[in-house]
């Protein structure tokens, strides 16, 4: 099952990190988001990518495409480019990833339009590029073949922003930090899709 993945928004709420790479590529540690988020499918068997590329996506490209390069510790003969020693390189993951410029400020259904002819299977899988979770990617799908529906989308109980006051009378007898919201569901970030539900969208930059 192929997995399609948003990397084209602006990331304007990090944008001391986004002014000159998209957010997919904000490091974690010393990989970039996306690198964790490919791991983390690659250990529940999905090797197969799509990246919906939008905002500075060439730096997307750039390191992917020299992965080898940036993972590595290399020695360069200045003398001759063409020459380099890699030490200790990689191991080479199994992924495979088809990257696509889908236009710098469509919108999310209009991205997923845009990659329709790549996508080959029956059922795909789709997130964010700055997606990471602990959710149990088989289950997931699981769940989706059995109740044969279009599209499946997880939920979370969100966290507030705020530490809650629990007052009795004019006194506070307990304050809890940023509880959750076990009462709402708010987008989870992951979604199963049968590819008919691609005949719904349309390849449109304000969708």
């Amino acid at each position: 099952m192929e997995v399609v993945i948003f990397c084209g928004g602006l990331g304007t709420r990090m944008r001391e990190e986004t002014e000159f790479k998209p957010k997919p590529m904000v490091e974690i540690g010393d990989k970039p988001i996306l690198w964790h988020l490919l791991k983390t499918f690659s250990y529940h068997g999905f090797n197969e990518f799509i990246f919906t590329l939008g905002y500075n996506g060439a730096v997307i490209k750039e390191y992917f495409l020299n992965y080898k390069l940036f993972e590595s510790t290399i020695t360069i003969n200045v003398g001759k480019p063409d020459t380099v020693t890699f030490h200790e390189p990689p191991e080479d993951p199994n992924w495979q990833i088809t990257l696509v410029d889908t236009g710098r400020d469509t919108l999310k259904a209009g991205r997923l339009k845009r990659v329709e002819n790549y996508i080959n299977g029956e059922k795909f899988i789709v997130t964010y590029g700055d997606g990471l979770s602990d959710i149990n990617l088989n289950d997931l799908c699981e769940f989706h073949n059995s109740h044969g529906k279009l599209a499946t989308i997880t939920g979370i109980n969100p966290s507030s922003m705020f530490g809650k006051l629990i007052i009795e009378g004019n006194k506070v007898i307990e304050f809890q930090e940023k509880p959750t919201d076990t009462q709402n569901f708010v987008n989870g970030g992951y979604f199963v899709f049968d590819r008919r539900i691609l005949d719904f969208l349309t390849d449109n930059n304000s969708m």
